[in-house]
Order: C-alpha cells, then sequence, then structure tokens
C-alpha cells in the first residue's frame, strides 16, 4: 500500500490477512489523509503506529504479520488509532502441543566469498586484533582503567599490528553466591569472553587476590588454547601482592606483562579466510515499528547469505521471540533442537516468574513511542533477523558455539547483557539494528549498526552504518539492503571501522547472574 510520491499518505501492511498497516510518513498523518487503497483516517496516526484498515469493534482480533497481536478494549473505526492503550495483549504461547519440527530445506550453498582475518591456534577467527586483560572483580576496575590508558598512550605505537587494548571490567567477583547454581552462568560468561577470537588467544588476567572469583577458578587448567608461542601458565598480575609497594608498582607490573602479550599479537598478520570463519552475532535495541518492516528483515537476508556461505549467526534475546515459539520449534532442524529452545523459553519464564514479572516488562517507552504496542508485535518484528531457514542449534547464557550454521543462543534483550553473552559465545562480528536510535558499540567487537528510518538514517548520518529504511520509501528492497549488509560486514570484517570504532562508542559488558548476591 504503498505511493511513488514521498509526500502521499502511505501506509504498510505486512500480510493480505492484516487489518491493520503502520503510517510511514515521516511526521505521521493528520485527520482526512486517505490511504491508497485503504480509509481516510478519522484521526491524527503517528510515525510507524497502525491505522485500522475496517472497523474493528471491541473485542476484535487484531492482526499484523498475520499475527494476532492482541484484541481491541474499544470500538475502532476504520481509520482509527490503534495503540497500546487500546488493546488487550493476548496471553503467552504454552510451551506444551508445540509444532514438532518441520524444517526448511537446507539453504543454498554460497561460495567465493572471503574477508582479511587474524587466523588463531585454535582455528578460529580474529576480525580484530586486540590485547584483552580479563579481570576477576571490580575492585580492580579503577587500576586497570589506569594502566589500559598508559598502555594506550605509551606501548601501542611500538605495536602497529595491534588494534587496540580492552578492559574486561565488570561487576562479579565478590559479594555474589558464587557456589549458587545459577552462578555458573556469570562465571563461563566471562571465562569464555577471555578467550574471544578477536583477542588471539592471548589471556591475562588482573586479580585483586581476596576475592570470589579466584584466576584458577575462573579459567582452570585446559579452559585457554595454547598456541606454540607460550606455554600453559595462568598469566595473572595480583595486587595484593606483596611485592607491590605503591601504586606504580601495580601499574608497572601490569605493564610488563602487557609487553609480552603485545610482542605476540603484533606478530599477526591478517590472512585470507572464507566467510564461514565468521561468527556474527544480531540484535536489535530501540527498536520500532518498522524493525520488523525495514531493518531486520534486511538482516535476516544477509543472515541467509551467511549461513548459505558456511558462517555461524546466532540471534537471541528470549523475550523478544518467546511468542513466536511456534515458529522456531517448526523450523528446528531436529526434535533435540526444538526441545532445546523449549527448555530454554521454560527456564527464562520461571525466570522472570521469580521477580513476578513477565514478558510484557519488556517493551520501552521507545518501544511504544515508535509503534511497537506490545511484546506480541515486537517479538514477530524481531524473529525475522533469523532470516528463512533451519534453526541448527541452541545455546544456553554464556556458553560458547561450537557449530556452524543458524543458532539461537538463548540470552536477556538487553542490549549490553545480550552482546556481552554474544562475546562470550564466540562473536567476532556484530549486526546492530535500531529504530528508535541508540549509540551502542563494543570495544571487544566491531558493531555494524542498521537504521530502520530515513529519518533516523538522515540525523544520526554519522552513528547508523547502514540506512534500511530506504526499503520502507521504496528506494530500495530488502534483497538490495540485505546484500549491502552482507557485502559491508565482509568489508568490516577485513578491517574497515564502523562509526562506532571511528567514535570509540563502547559500551559496558554487563554479566547476566541470576544468582542472588550475599
Amino acid at each position: 500500500m504503498n505511493t511513488s510520491s514521498p509526500s502521499a499518505p502511505r501506509g504498510i501492511r505486512m500480510h493480505p490477512a492484516d487489518n491493520v498497516a503502520i503510517v510511514v510518513n515521516d511526521g505521521g498523518l493528520k485527520p482526512g489523509a486517505a490511504l491508497t487503497d485503504g480509509p481516510v483516517l478519522v484521526e491524527a496516526v503517528p510515525q510507524g503506529h497502525k491505522v485500522a484498515l475496517v472497523d474493528l469493534p471491541a473485542g476484535t482480533a487484531v492482526r499484523r504479520y498475520n499475527v494476532v497481536i492482541g484484541h481491541t478494549a474499544v470500538d475502532i473505526p476504520a481509520g482509527g488509532w490503534v495503540n497500546e492503550q487500546r488493546l488487550v495483549m493476548p496471553a503467552a504461547r504454552s510451551l506444551e502441543g508445540l509444532p514438532a519440527s518441520n524444517p526448511p530445506a537446507q539453504l543454498t550453498p554460497l561460495t567465493g566469498h572471503t574477508f582479511q582475518g587474524f587466523r588463531n591456534a585454535d582455528g578460529s577467527v580474529g576480525t580484530r586484533n586486540l590485547l584483552a586483560i580479563t579481570t576477576t572483580v571490580q575492585c580492580v576496575a579503577g587500576v586497570l582503567d589506569f594502566a589500559v590508558e598508559r598502555i594506550r598512550s605509551e606501548l601501542l605505537p611500538l605495536y602497529p599490528n595491534v588494534d587496540g587494548v580492552v578492559g574486561l571490567e565488570h561487576t562479579y567477583g565478590c559479594g555474589v553466591a558464587i557456589d549458587a547454581p545459577d552462578a555458573v552462568i556469570p562465571i563461563r560468561t566471562l571465562r569464555n569472553i577471555s578467550t574471544n577470537p578477536n583477542f588471539g588467544g592471548e589471556v591475562m588476567v588482573l586479580s585483586l587476590g581476596c576475592e570470589k572469583l579466584q584466576p584458577e577458578r575462573l579459567l582452570p587448567p585446559g579452559s585457554i588454547p595454547i598456541s606454540d608461542q607460550r606455554d600453559s601458565e595462568l598469566d595473572v598480575v595480583t595486587l595484593q601482592d606483596e611485592a607491590h609497594v605503591g601504586f606504580m608498582s601495580m601499574i608497572d607490573s601490569i605493564l610488563r606483562q602487557a609487553r609480552v602479550h603485545l610482542e605476540r599479537l603484533n606478530r599477526r598478520q591478517r590472512t585470507t579466510c572464507p566467510a564461514s570463519d565468521l561468527v556474527v552475532g544480531v540484535q536489535c535495541g530501540g527498536s520500532d515499528a518498522f524493525s520488523g518492516v525495514t531493518a531486520n528483515p534486511a538482516v535476516g537476508f544477509a543472515t541467509d547469505l551467511l549461513v548459505r556461505a558456511g558462517a555461524t549467526v546466532m540471534f537471541s534475546e528470549v523475550t523478544e521471540v518467546r511468542d513466536g515459539i511456534d515458529l522456531l520449534t517448526t523450523r528446528a532442524a531436529s526434535p533435540e533442537v526444538a526441545d532445546a529452545m523449549v527448555r530454554e523459553m521454560a527456564w527464562y519464564d520461571a525466570y522472570l516468574n521469580k521477580g513476578l514479572v513477565d514478558r510484557s516488562a519488556n517493551t520501552t517507552p521507545g518501544n511504544k513511542k515508535g509503534g511497537l504496542s506490545n511484546i506480541v508485535e515486537k517479538a514477530m518484528g524481531s524473529i525475522v533477523k533469523s532470516g528463512t531457514g533451519p534453526i541448527h542449534g541452541v545455546i544456553a547464557p554464556g556458553e560458547k558455539v561450537k557449530q556452524k550454521g543458524l543458532i539461537f543462543a538463548a540470552t536477556p534483550a538487553s542490549d549490553f547483557i545480550c552482546g556481552t553473552l554474544q562475546l562470550a559465545a564466540g562473536m567476532n562480528l556484530h549486526v546492530f539494528t535500531t529504530g528508535r536510535g541508540t549509540p551502542y558499540g563494543l570495544a571487544e567487537c566491531p558493531v555494524v549498526k542498521v537504521a530502520t528510518r530515513d529519518d533516523l538514517a538522515r540525523r544520526w548520518h554519522d552513528l547508523m552504518d547502514v540506512n534500511a529504511g530506504r526499503i520502507a520509501s521504496g528506494e530500495a528492497t530488502i534483497e538490495d539492503v540485505g546484500t549491502e549488509l552482507f557485502q559491508l560486514l565482509l568489508a568490516v570484517a577485513s578491517g574497515k571501522k564502523t562509526w562506532a570504532e571511528h567514535w570509540k562508542l563502547h559500551n559496558a559488558l554487563v554479566l547476566f547472574n541470576p544468582a542472588p548476591v550475599t
């Protein structure tokens, strides 16, 4: 339901069975605006919000994506505004009696695509060559920040093949019930982040000395891939070591050990690697109603291209796919994969229940202002990032992915926690879609940001890497933008900087800790 004129009233209906469409025009539409092949608006409807295409008496099922996203709480005439206050959200889909695994055919292989990456001794590949310093407790964060600035200004210029230094600072390690059953999640998360492919197998740890999460517990024997360049000894600087007399003694120790790792990292060179060596995490933040129309479908098309090329792609955010669990179990490559997805959804349902909330707590004021009435509607637009192929595997929070193909990585929907867990899974490249706008970035991994709307891409022209809003305006197709994104990902994996890297915009790591704090 589009017209060629950008100023003409425009709406998008996602499926012929839908009884609502979203308003495309910047600034929304006023009463009296007539949609092509649609009703005349009886009231103002903001951009991205839903307009009733037919009369919707109270109790009518409202369909978008050919899915019931709610029932009308009041009578809404054709041309009326369908919003959160006028909808009753449906109950969550039961995890019982879900469709059995009936996956689509495997996607046609795609060959010949490569990038320039850093090959690691364990076979993984980095898209960046970074020195990472792991911490065992928040107490050392201030000292680490000071040391990192010294390393960045004094040492990095001596090692031109090293892209940067990152401190893996977090809020865990002391005052926690470290033997609680769920404490395994933050511990394995930090352990697996420490061996992310972008760190070249070099593991350096900064410890206080008295914390509960001792270095040997964080990184037990066998947890660090060993290269031919070093032995298996865990490299730890302990601030409470009696050899340290004064603050600068601590800093000198950190810099002295950093030099050892920088020497080895500096000898690494980019080499030609197949696209199958990419491990890509996809997620969305600051979503709006266009997320499921433009950016996420384009990411889904790129996801299919990556999987066809043999890469690993992770989609995540449990609460943002929970309402489509029946769509996911059908796509599972095996009954075991379907069972694993249900298990992760059930675990998260129970986790939310402990906090006396449910999935409806997910949607933010920005989501609603951008036209998303509830989590059901949001989930339908979020799932499309996963493309169209079979789902090959499932990993729990903090686990490392060990197979190729399309993977469901169970994570909370929080941008920072999701990104942290995808890093732990082995992500070496990140895709982040946004409609409301967020300057999200990670120091540990390049983040390619995709705008859902022309207006956002125009205003944030030096923060967004791809403008998917061209799909809504009719300037490009989903296939056009998805192919552009795929090609950009190969370029970024080869060293091209994203806007977040250009401005050095980096969000903190946030460990998911469902265990008690003492």
